[in-house]
């Protein structure tokens, strides 16, 4: 059976957002401008499709935002898409504007949504990975993730300064939600002293041990990176349990927080954002449908979005002893 001919793609962003969006919304209008598809954008991701906040796109919608951090058609949850009638008040409204297809660009929760939706009224879906966190299962980056280890690194380096001039032990706490990548990145290129994160057990006594051998003895300055999800607590948490050791210490305690979200993103985000929406359209263009864009290998690939929402990447083995190493 031959695909449906897609005549009209509408394109939202959800969940929070992450640099380089404006970039893949970009490459999808362009693109499907190129393919002769007319193209919508739908302004506050699922509650604007509820509220039929659906406007059609033209060229100079998507002047200048490539370089442009966070996302102008603007994200919010929607409490109502979650249950069928808010569903199908969204379809309704797709319909209204004949659009017969849809790219999110989001995280796994984005994705749920948009399958769901794809599953109970027919419209094809693609999926875009557009999270600072870097945890979706089915590529190597997600779009925003490489821009907020650079912004968690630039700020690293000049708390580094301050830390060496009073000899300081910092405890500085990055984003990304249940996940490390954040801050494995982050510690390595900035040559911290240790790293915490969720994927392993934190050993608050290890921590100790080596502060009480090397730390001490050196009356060196440091930096600890912290993931806010890991399981020794935030970075409150773990600076206090070290200071209680370490009385007469200074600790001082720095939450980046969303600085790592915004700011404009760098040129490898840029592209990578660039070749998903492109990828994206391609694909629903082709009759592709309920799948996630990912890059593996450097190389564009497709992958169910029930896999991507199921399954998390996992964290390098290599890097972790890496860490161990360097640190």
């Amino acid at each position: 059976m031959e695909p449906k001919t897609i005549k009209k793609i509408g394109v939202l962003t959800s969940g929070g957002d992450s640099p380089g969006m404006n970039a893949a919304i970009r490459a999808v209008v362009r693109t499907g401008f190129y393919y002769g598809i007319e193209m919508y954008g739908i302004y506050r991701g699922y509650e604007g499709m509820i509220q039929d906040d659906i406007k059609k796109l033209d060229s100079r919608n998507i002047t200048h935002v490539l370089e442009r951090g966070g996302t102008f058609l603007k994200s919010a949850r929607s409490a109502e898409f979650r249950t069928p009638e808010g569903r199908k008040k969204a379809f309704d409204n797709l319909q209204s504007h004949g659009i017969d297809a849809l790219v999110v660009i989001g995280g796994d929760g984005s994705f749920t949504g948009a399958k769901i939706l794809s599953e109970e009224h027919g419209i094809a879906v693609m999926g875009c990975p557009g999270t600072i966190d870097n945890d979706l299962f089915g590529t190597d980056y997600t779009i925003g993730y490489q821009t907020a280890v650079d912004t968690a690194v630039e700020a690293v380096d000049k708390i580094r300064d301050t830390a060496a001039s009073h000899n300081r032990l910092f405890f500085v706490e990055v984003m990304g939600r249940d996940a490390g990548f954040i801050a494995l990145r982050t510690g390595i290129a900035a040559g911290a002293e240790g790293v915490l994160i969720p994927e392993t057990p934190t050993d608050l006594n290890r921590l100790v041990a080596y502060l009480q051998t090397d730390f001490q003895k050196k009356r060196r300055s440091g930096i600890i990176i912290v993931a806010e999800g890991d399981d020794g607590g935030g970075a409150y948490d773990v600076a206090q349990k070290v200071q209680a050791q370490f009385p007469d210490w200074e600790t001082k305690v720095t939450v980046l927080g969303h600085t790592q979200r915004g700011g404009k993103p760098n040129a490898f985000d840029r592209i990578l954002a660039s070749r998903m929406g492109h990828a994206a359209v391609l694909a629903l263009h082709s009759g592709r449908s309920r799948e996630m864009v990912g890059v593996q290998g450097n190389q564009i690939a497709y992958v169910p979005l029930e896999q991507a929402i199921k399954h998390h990447a996992s964290i390098s083995p290599y890097l972790l002893e890496l860490v161990d190493a360097l640190s």
